[in-house]
Parts: structure tokens; C-alpha cells; sequence
């Protein structure tokens, strides 16, 4: 990975001591500076110290388990994490999403993949937080919501509501691409990322999730599904 002559800081977070090894050494081998914590209560002792560029965590751990350890570092955070679980069902995948993952990989997993996503999620953090910059004081208003870039917030009939980090990119796309329809497979590149593997069910519980907290509340649909094609926010 470049690192344009500063080395990342990495925190793996894993109990399974041989996998922990393997991926320490070869994460050192590629540049990085590395950390490691066994349990959920060692990630968030360690995550304070070292300040990591971005997080490998592991959803089953013990003390305090991975999603736990990821809500506790979103309340202070939006640095990358990569969840890493031996499940591959799509409740797994979706609950980490919601709860502010980046990606996630299955085990086992080849080190080539694991680099090329922590790529991937890094080059995202560094458009997003250019994006947030230049967009500090520019707000995107439609019908009874307020969404602003800078601080991440948005509004809805003057209260700002609650949405996760998923959430929030996924309605900041269907506003930025108003009358626009945009298909699932569009939305998962835009919002997650070309190389990503979201599945095209997450980009459907996602729309609900929105439309639980914004079309439920208004009592009118922003959101509309243009069968067949995908999702759109239209004037």
C-alpha cells in the first residue's frame, strides 16, 4: 500500500492468536505499524493509545464482543473498520453495517483481500473527509429534511434524527442524485464502493431502515422503488 512516505497505524483485534500472527507479520511486512489486542476491553484500552489509521476487528470476541467494541468507537470515531467473522449470513453483514463497519471480510480469507479492502476503505475515509471539508457550509435541503455534510447530521422537520454512518451515505446519495434512478448494484458502488461485496438485499434493509425514520415520520414516501430498476428521490 502507498503511504505517500507516513506509515499507517493498524489495530487488529482478534483472539484467535494464529491468525493474529499471520496477519501482524504480513501487515508489517507491507509498511504498517502494528497493534494487536486479544479481547473487546484490551481493542478499546488500545484503540485510545495508539490512535489507529484504521481497525481490523473480529465480531466474536470475549469480554466485550466485536459489534460492542465498534458502537463504543463510533460514539468518538469515524476512522475505517474491516469486521472480520467466520459467518457469512447476511444478518451479520448488516448488523455490523448498521452498527458503522466500513466493509467486512469472511473467514478464511487470503491477505491479498484483506489489503485490497483495507484500500478500499482508506481511500473512502480521505474522499470523505475532502468531501466534508469543502462541503462544511453547504447544506442539501428536499421537502422537510436538512442534511449537512460537514457535521454528518441531518434534520427532518427541524429535529435532527438519528442515522447510522451507512444510513446517512445512502440518503446523502438518493439526494445528491434526485430524479435519478439508481440501481441497487449503483447504490452499493457509490455508497460502499466498487470493489465491495454487499450483497443487493443490504441496499433493500438499508431503503427500509430510512423509511422507518423518515417516510413513517413525515407520513409521505421520499423514497420511491421504481420496480424492476432500483431507488430514487424525486421532486
Amino acid at each position: 500500500m502507498e503511504t505517500s512516505g507516513n506509515t499507517e497505524t493498524v489495530l487488529i483485534v482478534e483472539d484467535d492468536a494464529g491468525i493474529a500472527d499471520f496477519v501482524l507479520l504480513e501487515l508489517q511486512h507491507e509498511g504498517f505499524e502494528v497493534h494487536h489486542a486479544s479481547d473487546g476491553r484490551k481493542a478499546l484500552e488500545l484503540f485510545e493509545s495508539c490512535r489507529p489509521d484504521i481497525v481490523i476487528l473480529d465480531i466474536m470476541l470475549p469480554e466485550l464482543s466485536g459489534l460492542e467494541v465498534l458502537r463504543r468507537i463510533r460514539r468518538t470515531s469515524v476512522v475505517p473498520v474491516i469486521l472480520v467473522t467466520a459467518r457469512n449470513e447476511t444478518c451479520d453483514k448488516v448488523n455490523g453495517l448498521d452498527a458503522g463497519a466500513d466493509d467486512y471480510i469472511s473467514k478464511p480469507f487470503e491477505i491479498e483481500e484483506l489489503l485490497a479492502r483495507m484500500r478500499a476503505v482508506m481511500r473512502r475515509s480521505a474522499q470523505a473527509r475532502t468531501d466534508a471539508s469543502a462541503a462544511q457550509n453547504s447544506s442539501i435541503i428536499y421537502k422537510a429534511l436538512e442534511l449537512n455534510p460537514g457535521s454528518m447530521s441531518v434534520f427532518l422537520q427541524g429535529k435532527e434524527i438519528s442515522l447510522s454512518r451507512t444510513e446517512y451515505l445512502l440518503l446523502k446519495t438518493l439526494l445528491e442524485h434526485r430524479n435519478t434512478v439508481l440501481s441497487r448494484d449503483t447504490i452499493i458502488s457509490l455508497v460502499w464502493g466498487r470493489n465491495h461485496y454487499i450483497d443487493e438485499n443490504s441496499v433493500d434493509v438499508y431503503v427500509r431502515y430510512l423509511r422507518a425514520k423518515i417516510d413513517d415520520a413525515v407520513g409521505e414516501p421520499y423514497i420511491t422503488t421504481v420496480r424492476g430498476s432500483g431507488y430514487m428521490i424525486k421532486d
